[in-house]
């Protein structure tokens, strides 16, 4: 993992922000069957439409809010889950309801 990379995770895992912001956030889009597959049962809502959210918080997110976070299904999670990039208007939003300062816009590493 690049350096830019690994400073983008540590954020991540230091805020949690954008998980916790709306039930209607961690929803299925644009996966394929086989990939929803992957995903537990017991993490996903009643209507098979996305991740199951105790309140806003998404039921996958681990640890508190702003201090430490993971996700416990990281490398099967949602294509919504994975297009929210650290410093993007919906990270921003989600910083925000969290008290938390926003990010630099685009701070994903350069392409190539």
């Amino acid at each position: 993992m690049s350096d830019a990379s690994e400073a983008i995770a540590q954020i991540c895992r230091s805020c949690g922000a954008c998980c916790a912001y709306s039930a209607n956030w961690p929803r299925f889009s644009t996966e394929e069957d086989a990939a929803l597959d992957l995903i537990p049962r017991e993490l996903v809502n009643a209507a098979q439409s996305g991740m199951r959210c105790d309140g806003d918080r998404c039921a996958a997110l681990a640890g508190r809010i702003g201090i430490a976070t993971s996700c416990t299904i990281h490398d099967v999670r949602p294509e919504v889950c994975r297009t929210c990039m650290p410093g993007d208007a919906e990270c921003n939003m989600a910083r925000r309801r969290y008290g938390l300062p926003p990010l630099a816009e685009r701070m994903s590493p350069p392409a190539g």
